[in-house]
């Protein structure tokens, strides 16, 4: 499956922003979803994920900030951000898998996109 994860740019603090990201080639549905961000210097961190059947799950500091979503007859998933901070400045990635283990982590994962740049500044 490619993916392509858009929506991101320049936001002040306390503003909002929706990532998508598309989906094409086998089917989309069977697999759950994550979205992954790395800030300049650091390491690749899990931000939210959909599984298959449609259930969300969170981690890191955006919790109750960032809202995860998808829709499997359009073949594509959302990351809604709101409040967002400087420190939530990164390259965020959206991801698509279905491997043994938890949907937090990277290795659950074998299908990547390019990355979309989010940057709150004032």
């Amino acid at each position: 499956v490619q993916l392509q994860a858009s929506g991101g740019g320049l936001v002040q603090p306390g503003g909002s922003l929706r990532l998508s990201c598309a989906a094409s080639g086998r089917t989309f549905s069977r697999y759950d979803m994550g979205w992954f961000r790395q800030a300049p210097g650091k390491e690749r961190e899990f931000v939210a994920a959909i599984s298959r059947d449609d259930s969300p799950f969170y981690g890191g500091p955006p919790q109750g900030r960032f809202t995860v979503a998808r829709d499997n007859t359009k073949n594509v998933a959302w990351l809604h951000m709101n409040s967002l901070k400087p420190e939530d400045t990164a390259a965020y990635y959206c991801a698509a898998g279905d491997n043994d283990g938890g949907l937090t982590q990277r290795r659950h994962y074998d299908y990547w996109g390019q990355g979309t740049l989010v940057t709150v500044s004032s």
